[in-house]
């Protein structure tokens, strides 16, 4: 093998090396990437659901009130039909 061949074929193995240690980062930062990723979601899924785990007696509250209310209209509405003159 004469030392132009050798001088190409050494470069060549370096270059290659040097690819494979910046692929194998690239991969590693990938991997990680993925596991942020899950962490992240993992912790705004969590997040929510205590936060609707909390909240949930307020607003069964609120949204019994509702209905009571709107019990109340209807009723004063029936009542109101009755009424001779205000009724339709």
């Amino acid at each position: 093998m004469n030392p132009q061949d050798r001088d190409l074929l050494q470069k060549t193995y370096d270059l290659a090396k040097e690819n494979n240690h910046i692929l194998h980062g690239i991969r590693r930062s990938n991997r990680l990437s993925s596991v942020v990723r899950v962490l992240y979601w993992t912790v705004i899924i969590g997040a929510s659901l205590g936060a609707y785990y909390y909240i949930q007696p307020y607003l069964d509250t609120v949204l019994n009130a509702y209905g009571q209310i709107q019990g109340d209209i209807n009723s004063v509405k029936n009542v109101a039909s009755k009424i001779p003159g205000i009724g339709q």
